[in-house]
Order: structure tokens, then sequence, then C-alpha cells
């Protein structure tokens, strides 16, 4: 049985990268958290938006944390304890290879704008393809109103049969890996502030190439609560990069 003080938790995989790498840093002042140690900073102020508005442009990716989803977050099904799951994750990570993204861009995807593969790399979309398949056993199912809340953006055929398959809509070929930087930015000229900031922030990463080098286990201890890196695996080194302590007997 799962610890009733951890009933609420839910996990992920996730990319992310290490706190001591460029692209950490410069997420981690944009988002004004860290998402390893889970150490909050003010936010560097944006001209001409607001700190109130700026603060909630990247409420959501700042609770979940900088990251590329990987298997998006699940709640453990019955009798499955963060040990195992952990466990689990760590040998998958170990024959693994790292993945090279050839270059990365900064794409508007829907309403929100984020990091994305400048094209498509089929190695990590299969790497992502494989972590929502192998570790589908350990996820409990949706309920109904989980369900409901899914739905209630409008869902393709497609996108309904992978809901009840997988817990998720947007994964398989429906998913598109990302780097969240930003809640909805809808307003034009909003838009073209928030852009060309993060255009600066984000030069030295942009039409560069990424190498995904971790296989990282988020934890978000209960709902609204932030996700935090409860474990970080080295693809094909064979050993553990954890920041936190297990929490599970």
């Amino acid at each position: 049985m799962n610890d009733p003080s951890t009933e609420a938790a839910r996990y992920a995989l996730y990319y992310a990268p290490r706190a001591e790498e460029g692209l950490a840093v410069a997420a981690s002042r944009w988002l004004g958290r860290n998402v390893d140690t889970g150490e909050a900073r003010d936010l560097v102020p944006v001209s001409g938006v607001p700190h109130e508005r700026l603060s909630a442009i990247v409420a959501e990716p700042r609770l979940y944390g900088f990251h590329g989803t990987l298997k998006p977050p699940i709640v453990l099904a019955e009798g499955a304890t963060e040990r195992d799951f952990i466990e689990a994750v760590g040998a998958f990570a170990a024959t693994e290879r790292q993945i090279d993204v050839p270059a990365l861009a900064l794409a508007e995807v829907q309403d929100f704008l984020a990091l994305v593969p400048a094209e498509r790399c089929a190695a990590l979309q299969d790497f992502s393809d494989r972590c929502v398949v192998e570790f589908d056993e350990f996820r409990r199912p949706a309920d109904e109103a989980e369900l409901a809340r899914r739905r209630a953006a409008g869902l393709t055929q497609r996108q309904e049969d992978l809901l009840l398959r997988w817990g998720y809509p947007f994964v398989l070929e429906q998913g598109r890996f990302h780097l969240t930087l930003t809640g909805r930015v809808t307003e034009p000229r909003e838009r073209t502030v928030i852009l060309d900031e993060l255009r600066r922030r984000f030069m030295a990463f942009l039409d560069r190439p990424l190498a995904v080098r971790d296989l990282c286990v988020f934890r978000q201890p209960a709902p609204g609560r932030p996700f935090t890196v409860a474990a970080r695996f080295r693809l094909g080194g064979g050993r553990r990069l954890a920041t936190q302590v297990w929490r599970a007997a």
C-alpha cells in the first residue's frame, strides 16, 4: 500500500538540464526557482511588464519547474511505492544513451512560449514514447474528474483514445517535446515584449545543440505544491545523481 502521507503525490519523467549548466541557470533566473533545490528567487523585471503580470505569466512553468516532458505526471498505482518507481527508472536509464538534439528554437506552442527542437528529433521522440509506455504500469488510472478536465479543452478522437489508454491526450505522435517558459500570453503587444525578452535571455542556447544527458524523476508532494527533482539518472551512466532523499520506506 502507498504511504497515506504521499497518497496525493504525483511523479513525472522529465528532462531537465543540471543545475550548473547555463540553460538551467538562465531558466531558474527567468522562472524564479531552482528545480533541483526548490530555492526561490525574485523575478528579474521585464521592461513594460508589471511585476504582478510577469508573476502570472511564469506561474505555471514555475510550479512545474523547467523541464521537457517525457512521461506526464502520474499518481502511483495501488501497491507501487516511490522507491519501486525510482529504482525502475534508474534501471531503464542505465540502458539508454545520451540524445543530441541538433538545435533549439524559441517557439509559440498554442498560447504559450517554449524552447523546442528546431527540427523533429527522431531519437528524442522515440525515447519519450518509450518512457510513456515503459512506466505505465506505475500509473493509477485517471478518475472521471480528471478525464472531464482533460476533455474540457476539446479533444480529437485520437487524443481521446490516448487519454483513455495512457492517461494523457498529448503523448506519442500527439506530443511535442518542449521546455516551457510561460503560461498563456495572448495579447499581441505583450507577446512581442515577452518574445523579445526570451530571445535576449536565451540567446546563447538558440540554434545550438542540446545534449539530453539525464532522465529525471520529478515529484509533486501534494496538489498545488511545486515539483522538484527527486532523482536524476545519467543516461547510460549506471548511477544516480540524486538531489533529494527518498521519502518512501
